[in-house]
């Protein structure tokens, strides 16, 4: 168990305390279902740091069983995919060619059941996997994991300075966090010089876009350049979901900004292969504009 940091709100991950309830999702990440999208308001308006760590960690604790459920096959107990196209580490090589892993000390961000952290380990690396969401790890520690599990914050990583040679976050902590550029700089406090950082997202330009995987999610139905985070609240007014979007560029300052040098930047195309619909992607959609980004950054 890594030691906490501050106000972090580190807790071992057996800490039985945390309860579940199916609900809905909007993020790649998320089920399809929306149980909870049927109760709350959806709206745009601004989302405080706390506001926003605090709707995902109890959302993320919410879903996390049918998100499991639902998206379980699609990914494995051991597979490193970083977005629903299937693009998968094991081909795409982003973290380092293969055999370079082995040995190397690697953080998850955002691991959720620590698929990726497991693929990690199979590879011979010594990953740790980082979640929000007690209930998230508690899947993890079901499939199993015979590597550290710690809950906490990505914004205050609990970990001392250069303790990783490489860290990754598949579709975890950063669309949900409204400084995205604290992440980055805590992430790259946590690496050691020469590391790595892969992270995946939504795609920016999907933001201008309906959330929808049929035709009508091909038409503009927003601006691009609207920053303003989504949200959906319950009857109080309080957040239950929270969503941050930046635009390309901006993302790329936040990288450059947090001290990394951007040296990849990958957009998947949707496969052949991959017939599934997954929220508001889809092979149609899919075919036509971009759904995620991945982000490769290094630390000099």
């Amino acid at each position: 168990m890594q030691e906490s940091r501050g106000s972090s709100g580190v807790r071992a991950a057996t800490d039985p305390a945390v309860t579940s309830a199916p609900a809905g999702a909007r993020a790649a990440a998320a089920p399809a279902g929306a149980h909870e999208a049927d109760e709350a308001e959806a709206t745009r308006r601004e989302a405080s740091a706390a506001e926003s760590s605090r709707a995902s960690r109890g959302w993320w604790d919410r879903n996390a069983d049918e998100y499991q459920s639902e998206h379980g096959a699609f990914l494995g107990d051991d597979r490193f995919v970083w977005g629903p196209e299937g693009l998968d580490e094991e081909d795409a090589r982003l973290l380092g060619p293969a055999g370079a892993l082995e040995g190397r000390d690697v953080l998850e961000i955002g691991a959720g059941a620590a698929q990726c952290s497991r693929w990690l380990a199979a590879q011979g690396a010594r990953p740790v996997a980082l979640d929000l969401s007690h209930r998230q790890l508690q899947h993890a520690l079901r499939i199993g994991s015979p590597f550290p599990l710690v809950e906490a914050d990505a914004s205050v990583l609990p970990f001392a300075d250069g303790s990783f040679d490489l860290a990754c976050s598949a579709y975890g902590a950063i669309p949900f966090v409204a400084d995205p550029g604290q992440v980055l700089r805590e992430v790259r406090r946590v690496l050691r010089p020469g590391g790595r950082f892969v992270f995946s997202v939504t795609h920016p330009v999907r933001w201008a876009f309906p959330d929808e995987p049929g035709p009508e999610g091909l038409s503009v139905a927003s601006s691009y350049f609207d920053r303003t985070p989504y949200v959906e609240q319950d009857e109080r007014g309080r957040a239950v979901y929270v969503e941050h979007h930046r635009t390309l560029g901006d993302r790329v300052r936040d990288v450059v900004g947090a001290g990394f040098r951007l040296t990849d930047l990958v957009e998947p195309e949707w496969p052949v292969w991959n017939d599934a619909e997954w929220g508001g992607w889809s092979p149609l959609r899919g075919g036509l504009i971009p759904g995620t980004a991945v982000f490769v950054c290094d630390r000099d």
